[in-house]
């Protein structure tokens, strides 16, 4: 029996994703979380095969959560799922340990596909990801405008109406560094307000208008 866990903060798409692998007679869904603190503790607990993460959670990030799960050293393969098709979050979650990366509107239609990969230990993207920056290793996005994946990743949840403080705790950073983060992407993006920041995280995909 091939061990799943689903962490997402959505009941109806936790709910979703587990009518979508029982289908699978093999397939068991062991735990769920609600956040990415308790997906890291369940993933910890339950040892399972493949770990499916929202990438937006509250308190951490499903690319933090990746990252947390590979310093525990646990044999469990990485799923990344997102609202949005962005592949400086596919990056993201590629360097953080991950094998597979989909979109949310394509999880009906891919997802026992992803995980089948996952479990022959091979990698799996959403096709227009994968068209888009070539999926696993490329650097697509990751110095778009000459901006680091992180400064991107900053920009991106500064758009979104984070704070300082809020984005420190998704990504697990001092408030300091968060900062230093910020100013950074204005200098490079030569933006001197949130405003700007929104703008071009708009113009580029990195969050939808």
């Amino acid at each position: 029996m091939k061990r799943i866990l689903i962490a997402d903060d959505h009941e109806a798409v936790r709910s979703g994703l587990r009518a979508v692998l029982e289908q699978r007679a093999d397939w068991e869904v062991v735990a769920e979380a609600t956040d990415g603190g308790k997906a890291v503790a369940a993933a910890i607990q339950s040892q399972p095969h493949v770990a499916i993460l929202d990438f937006s959670m509250p308190k951490m990030t499903g690319v933090e959560v990746a990252r947390r799960i590979r310093d525990h050293r646990l044999q469990t393969e990485i799923l990344i799922f997102s609202v949005h098709n962005s592949g400086l979050i596919a990056q993201q979650a590629f360097e953080a340990g991950a094998r597979a990366f989909l979109v949310k509107s394509d999880a009906n239609k891919l997802l026992l596909a992803a995980v089948e990969s996952l479990l022959m230990h091979r990698p799996f993207c959403t096709n227009s990801i994968a068209e888009f920056d070539g999926g696993p290793g490329s650097h697509g996005e990751r110095h778009h405008h000459g901006l680091t994946a992180r400064e991107q990743l900053v920009v991106k949840l500064v758009a979104e109406g984070y704070s300082n403080k809020g984005i420190s705790a998704i990504l697990d950073l001092s408030v300091k560094t968060t900062e230093a983060h910020r100013a950074a992407a204005m200098r490079k993006l030569e933006v001197n307000s949130t405003a700007g920041l929104v703008r071009y995280a708009v113009r580029t995909g990195l969050i939808e208008a």
